[in-house]
């Protein structure tokens, strides 16, 4: 058994082992520590049916992902079978990597999601006591999703490497490619659990928050997280739902993608050397380690440092990432090697990772730069407020797409670095190194959505205003971070989408036994990248869309219960929180449908119709516009939110002013792009690329049939 197996066995292990314990201390906590008994009462009421309401739309979900799931399976068996090895049915092995990988990213997003709905209340009883207290609850909730999905991932890669191992012995090392092209199964399993979570996460999060704000808000009048709104647990509900199971989904699928795509083009170069073919799956594992000395050395004392923790979380990871990733990198990787007859050097190798953690880094930093409301773009959006809803409405959308340029040139960089000094397997490396960071990026992406619910519990609650005033500061460093965390997952969607297209490129030239050329004069090329490009703006136009179909129904559900029940208004009428919860759950699963056909039909089609070469200008136009318009989406919707709540905060007449009233609507039109369509579009790029990988023998074999 190979260095890297136990090495990452047993860190994989250790970062389960530290999720079960933060777990423990996150639900040791009791849920009325220093209450009065009624409202000790209250909180465990609303606690109760935010996790019921949770937890319930991911059993109504995973029921159909499940069937789902098994369908695909059947169809991975039937299609894909590579002729070079007639005695062996490529498509089962995959079929069963297939599944494996959706269990795994199904485990990791309900462990996330449960201690989320855990941590949210205690949360809130902490900072009855003080922030330091508040925010290590909120951190240590975040922790168990970061170690649990990372320990998860490395250990399904490694297992499943050693089971295909066995089932494929057969093969020998010179196949070893079609050993990596099964294992690329798991990742398109964790990928597709990915865009059902993201997908249906964001329409139940924004149908419960636009019901939400619009109707309580705007047109009654009374505060966010107010008891009284019908749609409040639901609205709570989707946080979790959203940010916590979609969120961990979607980077599940990118570990493993990344890592898979990084492992096919290694197979061509390193078959005989185990160390150096695992070496992708133990980049992610180091990660485990080192953010927790990170998370040990990074506290809370005041409240002025809850933001620069986050922050710091970040930075301390990443340049601890880079000390020790060079002596792991030179100690795994030869000294020299040759790929596509091009000499390497394991230096090489290390210089992409790093390139991929510095872009990863400054493309979160730009992020918060044009999302944070202590920075002038935002407080720009914030002013433009004050001539009313449609200035608010193009600063916005002008801010996002100005906030594209800078991270795609961070990209841009780590591209040309990665590809310069290692060819397609640098590119696959640099998208590891970005996603090195992985465990710290889950923790302060978890802990705003925990943060987020503990103010909305000490509202309902009736909490006294300085309880809410702390968990307020929690929860506006977490809007930051989030923010962050949705553009740290966008960059790493493109770079692991690249590294998906490169072991495409590898995996059907392979198969042809000849390069697979792309030429822009190539008529079928060409007319394949402008289709691929508008695919991200009908994705987006469909999820957009299905929001505001559930909104619809929210906002008219939410009118009913404050006509018809009596007394809502007073305080003495109790709202049916259940039927909010339900109608968005079922909207959720009704519109994650289509744009989920439109992801995992177009390169079916598409391959099977035209071919390879047409397959990859759909997956190079599709990556170029998506990436984009993912950054600019995400970036105004923050924009937009922190710029309301910049107000709020006592700035350009506060609350209830005019100006507030401009920004509720930015944010209202902004939250189903920061929190529906622009992270999914990360799901269309990278699902596009790796359901083309793993389908690469079926487009080789049977391809093209209209040429």
């Amino acid at each position: 058994m190979s260095v890297t197996i136990v090495v990452t066995t047993v860190l994989s292990l250790l970062g389960l082992g530290i999720a079960f314990f933060y777990m423990r201390k996150v639900t040791s906590i009791p849920l009325d520590m220093g209450l009065s008994e009624a409202d000790g009462a209250r909180l465990k009421f609303i606690h109760g049916a935010i996790a019921d309401g949770a937890m319930a739309f991911l059993k109504q979900e995973y029921k159909f992902l499940t069937i789902f799931m098994v369908v695909f399976a059947a169809v991975i068996a039937i299609l894909i079978d590579d002729t070079h090895t007639p005695d062996i049915r490529e498509g089962i092995y995959t079929a069963l990597a297939f599944l494996f990988g959706g269990a795994i990213s199904i485990a990791s997003g309900y462990i996330g999601m449960k201690v989320a709905t855990q941590g949210n209340a205690r949360t809130t009883v902490s900072a009855k006591k003080d922030i330091s207290n508040a925010f290590d609850v909120a951190i240590n909730s975040g922790a168990v999703m970061g170690f649990a999905l990372v320990g998860l991932a490395t250990l399904g890669l490694i297992l499943v490497y050693m089971i295909m191992s066995v089932l494929l012995a057969d093969l020998g090392e010179e196949n070893n490619h079609i050993l990596m092209e099964v294992i690329a199964g798991f990742g398109l399993g964790g990928s597709t659990i990915a865009l059902f979570a993201r997908v249906g996460g964001g329409i139940f999060t924004k149908a419960a928050d636009v019901g939400a704000d619009l109707v309580g808000k705007v047109e009654q009048g009374i505060p966010e997280d107010d008891p009284r709104n019908p749609a409040v647990i639901a609205d709570n509900v989707g946080d979790n739902v959203g940010d916590v199971a979609g969120m961990g989904a979607d980077l599940f699928g990118s570990c493993a993608e990344s890592t898979c795509a990084a492992m096919v083009i290694s197979a061509v170069v390193f078959a005989a050397d185990p160390n150096a073919l695992l070496y992708p799956i133990l980049i992610s594992a180091i990660g485990i380690p080192i953010s927790l000395i990170t998370k040990l050395v990074v506290s809370v004392k005041t409240e002025d440092d809850v933001a620069p923790a986050l922050m710091k979380l970040l930075i301390i990871s990443s340049a601890l990432m880079a000390v020790v990733m060079f002596f792991v990198t030179l100690a795994l990787i030869p000294e020299f090697f040759e790929l596509n007859g091009e000499e390497y050097t394991s230096l090489d190798v290390y210089w992409c990772f790093l390139s991929g953690l510095i872009a990863g880094l400054a493309v979160g930093l730009l992020t918060g730069y044009y999302t944070s409301e202590n920075y002038d773009p935002v407080k720009e959006v914030a002013r433009s407020c004050e001539t009313g809803v449609a200035t608010n409405i193009i600063y916005g959308l002008a801010l996002g797409y100005k906030s594209t340029v800078l991270p795609y040139l961070a990209i841009a960089v780590s591209i040309f670095v990665s590809w310069g000094l290692a060819g397609m397997y640098g590119v696959a490396i640099a998208s590891l190194g970005m996603l090195g960071t992985l465990v710290i990026a889950l923790m302060i992406d978890a802990y705003g959505p925990v943060a987020d619910n503990a103010g909305g519990i000490a509202e309902m609650v009736g909490l006294d205003k300085e309880v809410r005033r702390r968990t307020d500061i929690l929860d506006s460093a977490g809007n930051t971070t989030a923010a962050i965390g949705k553009g740290f997952a966008i960059g790493a969607a493109i770079l692991t989408s690249l590294a998906l297209f490169a072991a495409f490129i590898t995996a059907a030239s392979t198969l042809e036994g000849e390069p697979i050329t792309m030429s822009l004069l190539d008529p079928l090329v060409y007319t394949s990248l402008f289709i691929g490009a508008v695919l991200p703006f009908l994705f987006t136009a469909m999820t957009m869309k299905s929001v505001g179909k559930a909104a619809f129904d929210m906002i008219e559900e939410v009118r009913r219960q404050f006509k018809e029940i009596p007394g809502i208004m007073e305080g003495k009428g109790e709202p049916d929180y259940a039927e909010c919860v339900a109608i968005s759950t079922q909207a959720a699963l009704r519109e994650m449908i289509a744009p989920g056909i439109l992801i995992m039909g177009t390169p079916l089609v598409t391959g099977f119709l035209f071919g390879v070469e047409a397959v990859a200008g759909i997956l190079a136009g599709s990556l170029i516009t998506g990436g984009v318009l993912a950054i600019a989406s995400s970036n105004s919707g923050g924009a937009w939110d922190n710029a309301k709540k910049y107000i709020e905060a006592g700035h350009l007449g506060g609350k209830g002013s005019e100006e507030h009233k401009a920004a509720v609507v930015g944010d209202t039109v902004g939250d189903p792009l920061k929190d529906t369509s622009g992270p999914s579009l990360n799901i269309l790029i990278k699902l596009s690329a790796i359901l083309s990988l793993v389908f690469a023998p079926f487009f080789v074999q049977y391809g093209g049939i209209l040429l």
